[in-house]
């Protein structure tokens, strides 16, 4: 049975022009395999319709795994996250012009989940390719966050199991340039392989390595 993998990645946000998360994820549509193949959407970066426009994707397409990336300026590593928790608090506006604090996603879910990705393995796979990554203790309270929960909340509600989780990426070269402080930046090559190893190791991998470390943040 071919198998269907849903990557997401974000439109733009806080006055950027572009968002190395869904030019990663877009520059992987159409790419199948023997058993598998990928869908790409984008998600606006809004609470609340960011979460309505995923969980219809999972409705409509029902993936076998779904992948969401998000921005995260100022890291220097590709981030798998381990843990989504249950709060939105926005330190800047969405796209929409909201800014919750101290407010749950859903209102009778569980304070956090855990990614069903192999996080260790991929992690693993990614370092061994030269790529800079490790396991995220912290998928922050913005909208990515929220992405990530609202995700695994429905995941955990359907009929069969989905592997499920969030990658975070860094800044592109030129959006490090632009700003003042020269955070930690990595080419678009760079973060499209390692979505693309992060989809191998999730279809391959059965039981997540278990070792010590792995983690950055």
């Amino acid at each position: 049975m071919i198998k269907t993998v849903l990557l997401t990645g974000f439109e733009p946000f806080n006055g950027a022009t572009i968002n190395p998360a869904w030019e990663a994820v877009r520059a992987l549509e159409g790419w199948q395999g023997d058993s598998f193949q990928v869908e790409v959407r984008q998600l606006p970066c809004v609470f609340g319709d960011a979460i309505e426009d995923l969980t219809a994707l999972i409705d409509e397409l029902h993936p076998d795994v779904v992948i969401a990336v998000g921005q995260a300026g100022g890291r220097p590593d590709i981030s798998v996250e381990r843990v989504a928790i249950n709060v939105d608090d926005a330190s800047i506006l969405d796209n929409g012009g909201q800014q919750p604090v101290d407010t749950a996603i859903a209102a009778d879910g569980p304070a956090a989940y855990f990614s069903t990705l192999p996080i260790k393995a991929i992690v693993h796979a990614l370092r061994a390719r030269g790529l800079v990554a490790g396991v995220s203790q912290t998928a922050g309270t913005f909208v990515c966050n929220h992405v990530f929960y609202g995700l695994m909340h429905h995941a955990a509600m359907q009929p069969q199991p989905i592997k499920a989780g969030f990658i975070h990426v860094p800044f592109l070269p030129e959006q490090a340039a632009a700003r003042p402080d020269a955070p930690p930046s990595m080419a678009l090559e760079d973060i499209i392989a390692g979505v693309k190893l992060a989809v191998e190791v999730t279809l391959g991998v059965d039981t997540d390595l278990r070792e010590a470390g792995g983690a950055t943040h």
